[in-house]
């Protein structure tokens, strides 16, 4: 089955968009949400952005340590 040009360009596109965060700079997020392994979930220019040692509801500052096509990791500042 041939697929269309079309379809083949969107999802190109995915996962080619500029990642928003950057490896080493500090940002301030609210977590909103919780993975099932307990990590904090956050959102920075609706990238997601995953914290350990987190809670619902928490308001952090961050440094980045590590960014892939679709999140990043980030560490707590203290």
């Amino acid at each position: 089955m041939k697929r269309s040009k079309r379809a083949a360009k969107n999802r190109r596109n995915i996962y080619t968009r500029k990642c928003p965060v950057e490896v080493g700079n500090e940002y301030e997020v609210d977590i909103t949400d919780m993975t099932p392994m307990g990590t904090g979930m956050g959102r920075i220019k609706d990238f997601l952005i995953l914290i350990e040692n987190t809670k619902l509801g928490d308001h952090v500052n961050v440094i980045i340590t590590k960014t892939e096509l679709l999140n990043a990791e980030a560490e707590i500042i203290t």
